[in-house]
């Protein structure tokens, strides 16, 4: 009896390594100290001393059951991506630039090129947000996951000067409501597509029109990262006053968790157009607009709120960092929370 024959491949694990060293070598960043392999990640701190005082911010997130339809399409160099992205636009939400980057795959059998599909996806994410991959860890867990799954969870750390936090207590009546475009439903609610759509190779397959893609791919589609537009919107003198990432809760529950108390937000639904995959899961699903509002980004991945004389500048930065902008609203005095009109 031996380790393998317990389902455990260390040979494997050696291997997954070997294959994932290559991807993880081009996300590094002059401050990371040693190689892949140690037992834990260094990141070198002193340059930024400049900071009057350097606060880190973190966030950890996962790709969530997303990975369903990863499983069936057979398609696993993308949920990388939405794993570093759902961690690092909270950070950016902050206003905090993203440092470095710690995956965690759990996984029934460790196939070390499937594996390094995944971290390929991590590594992608990571040089969208310019962060590091330092480190990771794979468990294979026989008996726990079904041979051909897998899980994904990640943790980012980033740095923000203290008097930068993005924290809404600068918020006024008047102020304006941008939002990013999302690249689709992202990386929430998926438990709900998957009651919705026929989670079979056939349905996932099938080319929709509107879509312009198949079903599985606008769905796998990769959740987008916001650093770079949250960059160029700080690089173009623009203060952004609050922020919220819209991930699970839709509108409803994220953006008012931007506000201060005494503050309402105001959000224009015909002020962009909703992306037809929501047009598509809502019909089919037949479900209630509020409660696509309440659960899904319905198009708009980040919500920024700034002083009225800087919306169009703050617009064309975002537009420069190669993102679509909307003006969503407006900030208005009441009882903190959003209102839909």
């Amino acid at each position: 009896m031996d380790y393998k024959s317990a389902g455990v491949d260390i040979e494997a694990g050696y291997a997954s390594v070997e294959l994932m060293k290559e991807h993880v070598k081009k996300t590094m960043r002059p401050e990371v100290l040693g190689g892949l392999g140690g037992f834990s990640g260094a990141f070198a701190m002193s340059g930024y001393k400049n900071m009057k005082k350097p606060t880190l911010v973190s966030g950890t997130d996962g790709v969530g059951t997303k990975l369903k339809l990863a499983f069936l399409m057979e398609k696993n160099d993308t949920v990388g991506i939405d794993c570093v992205a759902m961690c690092v636009n909270d950070i950016a939400c902050a206003g905090g630039e993203p440092l470095f980057f710690l995956d965690y795959i759990a996984c029934g059998k460790n196939y070390p090129e499937k594996i390094a599909e995944i971290v390929k996806g991590v590594a992608d994410g990571c040089l969208q947000a310019g962060c590091a991959l330092i480190g990771g860890e794979t468990a294979e867990m026989p008996g726990f996951y079904p041979e051909d799954e897998f899980d994904l969870a990640g943790f980012a750390v980033g740095i923000v000067d203290e008097e930068e936090i993005i924290t809404g207590k600068e918020l006024a009546a008047g102020d304006i409501l941008l939002g990013i475009a999302s690249s689709g439903v992202h990386s929430n609610g998926f438990s709900l597509v998957r009651k919705v759509f026929p989670m079979t190779k056939e349905a996932l397959g099938t080319y929709h029109e509107a879509l312009g893609t198949t079903l599985g791919e606008a769905l796998l589609s990769p959740t987008k990262i916001y650093v770079k537009a949250l960059r160029s919107v700080k690089e173009a003198g623009v203060r952004v006053l609050a922020c919220s990432h819209i991930t699970g809760g839709g509108f409803y529950e994220n953006v008012p968790r931007m506000l201060r108390e005494g503050t309402r937000a105001v959000i224009k639904k015909d002020s962009y157009e909703v992306p037809a995959i929501f047009r598509l899961l809502q019909e089919t699903g037949n479900i209630e607009e509020k409660m696509m509002y309440n659960t899904y980004n319905m198009g708009v991945g980040m919500v920024l709120a700034v002083r009225p004389e800087d919306a169009e500048r703050a617009k064309a930065a975002i537009e420069a960092a190669g993102e679509t902008a909307y003006i969503l609203g407006r900030i208005e005095e009441g009882e903190k929370g959003v209102e839909l009109i």
